[in-house]
C-alpha cells in the first residue's frame, strides 16, 4: 500500500515548526528554512545599476543542508503552504521559497497566521492565499536601497578612516541623533533660578506650600538675593486661604503593546536591552512548552505599530476582567486605542493569546526573564481594557503680605486600571499621592521654615535606548523590526557606547557623523528616511513601483558618493596612549576597540602581540576576603564586579558593591537607581533588604538625568 503524501508547512524557525507541529497531526509536515534562503551576496554588491537596478540573489551560505531537505519533502508533498512571518520580511521569504521550489506563483500556497495557536493555525491552513508581491516588493525596494548605501559608503569609510566600518540609511540617522544630542548638552548653558517653599501648619495638619505668586504676578527669581526678598516677606506675614479648588482627576489605562512601546517598557521596568527584549518576545510567540497543554505560542505577533484588537480577545479579557475584578472595573464599552498617524496597521497589538492563560499558571514553564516580560504583556492587556483610575485633587491657595502660596496634591479613591498596571516614564517622578488637609477659604495658617533652594536649568537628557526609539518612532524613521538592530549595530561598531542605560557618541561616531552630514546631508536625515519609509509604504500599498523608488534616489546619491571620494582626505585615528608600558617589548600600550569593549594592545602589532584587559578597581572590597573588586564585562556585553583573586575568591555581584556596611545586619550593599534618577544603597541580604538614600556625590553629572 503506497504511503499517503502528507502536506508540507514551510515556517521559519525550529521552535515554531515544533509548536505547529503539535497542532496538525500526522496529514502534516512542517520545516523551517531558519529565515532567509536567498539574499544579495556578501562578496559583492549583487544590484546590477546598469540594468534597472536587478538584484542578484544566491543562496545564503548554510542553508544548502536546509534547502536539500525542504526539496526532498516538497517533492512527497500532497501540497505546499508557505507559512512565514506575516510581514514584509516574511512575505519575501515565501516567494523566495516558492521561486526555489518552483512553485506556481499563481496558485494559493501562502498562508498567514498572527498567533502560534492551534485555532489560529487551523484556520490559516483552510483560508491560504497568494503571494503578495506588493510587500515582496517593498522589501526588495529596501533590501536593495539599503545594499546600495551600504556597500557603496562603507569602502569610502574603510579607504578614509579605518576597516570595519559600515554607514546605513537608518543606522546613520540614529548615530545622527546621539551625536545631536550630545551637542546640544555640550551647548547648553545652565541658568540660575531659586524656588521657594515652606510648611503650612493648621493645628495637627502639616502640607507643603511653594511660592505661587509675589504682588499677582508670577516671580522669576534669578538670583539669591531676590529670594532672600521674598522669603523676608513670607517670615513677617500671616497668612490666610484665600480659595480652595476640589476636582476629580481620570487618569486612563494606556494602550496594549506595539513592538515600539513594549521595547521602551521593557527597558524602563525590566532593564532590558531593545534586542533582549525582542529575543525573549520571540521566544513566546513562537511557543514555549507548558507542562500541562504542551507547546503554546503565547503571544501574538510581536512585529507591529498597531493598537487594534480583536473582538473575540476584547470579549474575552472583558469577561476576565468582571470576574476577577468586578463591575466596577469594567467599562461599559470596549476601550478603543487610536494609533500613530503613519501606523501600517498591519497587525493586532502585541497580547496574550489566551487572557485564561495567566502569568502565575505558566510561570514554572518560563524561565525568569520570559516570565517578566510575559507578565509585562499581560498585565498592560488586561488593563488597556479596565477602567480609569480616579483621583482626588485639591488645590489651596494662601494668601499673606502680598505673597500667595500654593498648595497641590491628590489622593486616590478608586485604583481602577492601577490596580494591576502603571506605565513608566523616562521623566522625573510623577506627583506622589499626598493627604489632603482639611482646608477651607478664611482660614489662618501658619506658614513655618520658609527656604529658598538653589535651582538651575537642565540640559536635555541623553537618550537611553527607550527614548531612541520612542523619538525614532516619532519622527518616522524605521519600522517596528528595525528599532532593536539598529542600535546594537551602533553600539557593536562603536560609534555610540552605553553607561549607566544613558547612550553617548564616541570619537569615532562623532567623525563619521561629520562626514556623512558634510557629504550625504541628502539622505542621511530625519526627513529623508522617514519619507523614504512612506514610500515603501506606498509600494506595499500597491501604489507604486519600488523600481521607480530605486530610480528616483540613486542619481543624486551617485553625485553624493563621486564628491566624496574626490574630496575626503585620508583620515589617521590615532590611539590613545596609555602610561602602561608592554610587558614584552616595552612600548607604551595604547585603547582598542573589541568585542566585548576597550582593551590595551602593544602598538607594535603584528611584531609584538602582547594584549591586556582594562582593568578598573572600584572603591569597595572584596566582602568574602578583602581583597579589591574589579569592574568587568561578561560575555553578553554586560557589567559585573569580581574579586580580583579569583579564581582563589569566587565572589561576583551584577550590582555594584559600595563601601557602605548594612547598619542592620551588617551585610555588604550595593548601588541601585531608580527610574527617576534616584540613587539607593540596598542591603545584599534577601532577609535583611535595608534600603537607604545615597550621599549626593553618588547622583547622576548633569545632563544625565
Amino acid at each position: 500500500m503506497p504511503t499517503q503524501k502528507k502536506k508540507l508547512i514551510i515556517v521559519e524557525s525550529p521552535a515554531k515548526a515544533r509548536t505547529i507541529s503539535r497542532f496538525l497531526g500526522k496529514n502534516y509536515k512542517v520545516e523551517a528554512s531558519q529565515g532567509h534562503v536567498r539574499d544579495l551576496p556578501k562578496s559583492q554588491l549583487g544590484v546590477d545599476v546598469s540594468n534597472d537596478f536587478e538584484p542578484k540573489y544566491i543562496t545564503i551560505r548554510g542553508r544548502g543542508d536546509i534547502l536539500a531537505a525542504i526539496r526532498k519533502e516538497a517533492k512527497n508533498a500532497s501540497q505546499i503552504f508557505l507559512a512565514t512571518d506575516p510581514d514584509r520580511e516574511g512575505e519575501a521569504i515565501s516567494w523566495h521559497l516558492g521561486e526555489i521550489l518552483g512553485l506556481d506563483m499563481d496558485k494559493a500556497n501562502r498562508i498567514e497566521f498572527h498567533e502560534v495557536t492551534k485555532k489560529a493555525v487551523q484556520a490559516a491552513v483552510k483560508n491560504p492565499r497568494k503571494v503578495d508581491m506588493d510587500r515582496v516588493d517593498a522589501q526588495q525596494a529596501r533590501r536593495v536601497l539599503d545594499r546600495l548605501v551600504g556597500y557603496k559608503i562603507s569602502p569610502l569609510l574603510w579607504a578614509k578612516v579605518k576597516k570595519g566600518l559600515s554607514a546605513g540609511r537608518v543606522q546613520s540617522v540614529a548615530t545622527q541623533m546621539v551625536v545631536a544630542r550630545e551637542e546640544e548638552i555640550e551647548a547648553f548653558i545652565p541658568e540660575e533660578y531659586w524656588e521657594i517653599s515652606a510648611q503650612g501648619r493648621r493645628g495637627e495638619q502639616r502640607f507643603l506650600l511653594r511660592l505661587y505668586s509675589v504682588d499677582g504676578v508670577k516671580p522669576t527669581l534669578s538670583d539669591g538675593a531676590a529670594a532672600e526678598k521674598v522669603l523676608s516677606r513670607i517670615r513677617s506675614s500671616a497668612f490666610r486661604v484665600t480659595g480652595v479648588k476640589k476636582t476629580e482627576k481620570h487618569k486612563n489605562p494606556t494602550a496594549p503593546f506595539t513592538t515600539s512601546t513594549l521595547q521602551q517598557e521593557a527597558s524602563r521596568k525590566l532593564n532590558f536591552s531593545t534586542s533582549k527584549t525582542m529575543q525573549v518576545v520571540q521566544q513566546l510567540y513562537e511557543g514555549v512548552d507548558l507542562a500541562k497543554e504542551g507547546t503554546q505560542g503565547l503571544v501574538t505577533y510581536i512585529r507591529t505599530d498597531s493598537v487594534r484588537v480583536s473582538d473575540e480577545a476584547l470579549a474575552a479579557v472583558r469577561q476576565r476582567i468582571q470576574e476577577k475584578y468586578g463591575e466596577d472595573c469594567l467599562p461599559a464599552t470596549p476601550n478603543v486605542y487610536k494609533g500613530r498617524a503613519n501606523a501600517q496597521d498591519a497587525h493586532e497589538a502585541i497580547r496574550p493569546t489566551e487572557v485564561a492563560r495567566t502569568p502565575e499558571s505558566v510561570k514554572e514553564s518560563l524561565t525568569g526573564d520570559q516570565y517578566k516580560l510575559y507578565r509585562l504583556i499581560y498585565n498592560r492587556f488586561v488593563a488597556s481594557q479596565m477602567t480609569p483610575a480616579v483621583y482626588e485633587a485639591m488645590t489651596a491657595e494662601a494668601e499673606g503680605g502680598g505673597v500667595a502660596l500654593r498648595f497641590y496634591g491628590e489622593r486616590k479613591v478608586f485604583s481602577g486600571y492601577t490596580l494591576l498596571y502603571e506605565e513608566s516614564t523616562d521623566e522625573a517622578v510623577q506627583t506622589a499621592e499626598t493627604t489632603l488637609p482639611a482646608l477651607k477659604e478664611g482660614d489662618a495658617v501658619s506658614v513655618e521654615e520658609p527656604q529658598a533652594q538653589q535651582r538651575f536649568t537642565q540640559p536635555p537628557p541623553r537618550y537611553t535606548e527607550a527614548s531612541l526609539v520612542r523619538t525614532m518612532e516619532e519622527k518616522g524613521i524605521g519600522r517596528p523590526s528595525t528599532y532593536a538592530p539598529t542600535i546594537s549595530t551602533i553600539i557593536s561598531r562603536g560609534y555610540v557606547s552605553k553607561e549607566q542605560k544613558r547612550l553617548y557618541p564616541t570619537e569615532l561616531g562623532r567623525m563619521v557623523n561629520g562626514m556623512m552630514e558634510e557629504y550625504f546631508a541628502g539622505i542621511i536625515n530625519t526627513e529623508f528616511t522617514a519619507e523614504l519609509e512612506t514610500e515603501l509604504d506606498a509600494v506595499e500599498e500597491g501604489q507604486e513601483d519600488w523600481k521607480q523608488v530605486i530610480r528616483d534616489f540613486y542619481p543624486p546619491f551617485e553625485k553624493m558618493l563621486t564628491r566624496a571620494e574626490s574630496e575626503i582626505e585620508k583620515i589617521e585615528i590615532k590611539d590613545e596612549v596609555s602610561d602602561e608600558p608592554c610587558e614584552k617589548c616595552g612600548a607604551m600600550l595604547v585603547y582598542k576597540m573589541g568585542r566585548y569593549g576597550r582593551f590595551l594592545a602593544c602598538p607594535n602589532f603584528p611584531e609584538c602581540r602582547f594584549t591586556k584587559p582594562l582593568v578598573t578597581y572600584i572603591a569597595a572590597p572584596c566582602p568574602k576576603c578583602g581583597a579589591r573588586l574589579m569592574e568587568k564585562t561578561s560575555k553578553k556585553n554586560r557589567r559585573f564586579y569580581g574579586c580580583e583573586r579569583y579564581p582563589e575568591c569566587d565572589f561576583v555581584s551584577w550590582d555594584k558593591p559600595v563601601e557602605e556596611k548594612c547598619p542592620q545586619c551588617g551585610s555588604y550593599m550595593t548601588e541601585k537607581r531608580g527610574r527617576g534618577g534616584e540613587v539607593w544603597h540596598l542591603c545584599a541580604n534577601e532577609t535583611c533588604r535595608y534600603k537607604v538614600e545615597a550621599p549626593a556625590s553618588s547622583a547622576p553629572e548633569d545632563g544625565d538625568e
